[in-house]
């Protein structure tokens, strides 16, 4: 990969990792997002269940939900991330939703802050999107630092939100507003 098939950021002030690229997916894609969502540190931190197939993958690519842009973090050659940013439509349509995850073995490099810093900077600059929300595990405190170092702040604690690994497990619901 040249310096020419890597497209910069949208945000003009920010900074990826050294060698990392982000862009749309495509059905291409599908094999390296399979084995990204079938990794067990990323699952753990997802809706996602065990065992996806690349059908159901590839079927997502190529039939998105409406309003959703989902882009891929690429570095070494593999995905080694993805975040999906979908658009509310009619009197919400103001509003976003972002979910996420990074390849348990690129963890703290960086690829989750470019990814969200892309994702807000294409809701920013692109969807004019005044509030932007997820949800997130309360015990996945690095990504909740990440999300508060980018404007998310707590709106709720979602009491056995998910069933997870044999247990019910606690989320926050969190959201980032610009005026």
């Amino acid at each position: 990969m040249t310096e020419f098939d890597i497209s910069p950021p949208l945000d003009p002030e920010a900074r990826w990792p050294e060698g990392l690229s982000i862009r749309a997916r495509t059905p291409a894609d599908a094999p390296g997002i399979l084995a990204l969502h079938n990794m067990p540190g990323y699952r753990f931190g997802t809706l996602r269940t065990p065992h996806h197939t690349i059908e159901e993958i590839r079927r997502h690519i190529e039939s998105p939900p409406a309003n959703n842009i989902g882009l891929v973090a690429v570095m070494d050659g593999r995905i080694v991330g993805d975040v999906g940013l979908n658009r509310y439509l009619n009197r919400r349509a103001h509003v976003g939703s972002i979910g996420m995850g990074v390849h348990d073995a690129y963890q703290g490099r960086g690829i989750a802050r470019a990814l969200i810093g892309e994702a807000l900077a294409i809701a920013d600059r692109w969807l004019n999107l005044k509030r932007m929300e997820l949800t997130v595990y309360t015990d996945n405190e690095k990504a909740i630092r990440l999300y508060e170092q980018n404007g998310f702040v707590k709106e709720g604690h979602l009491r056995q939100f998910a069933f997870r690994d044999g247990e019910f497990a606690d989320a926050y619901s969190m959201a980032r507003f610009r005026t």
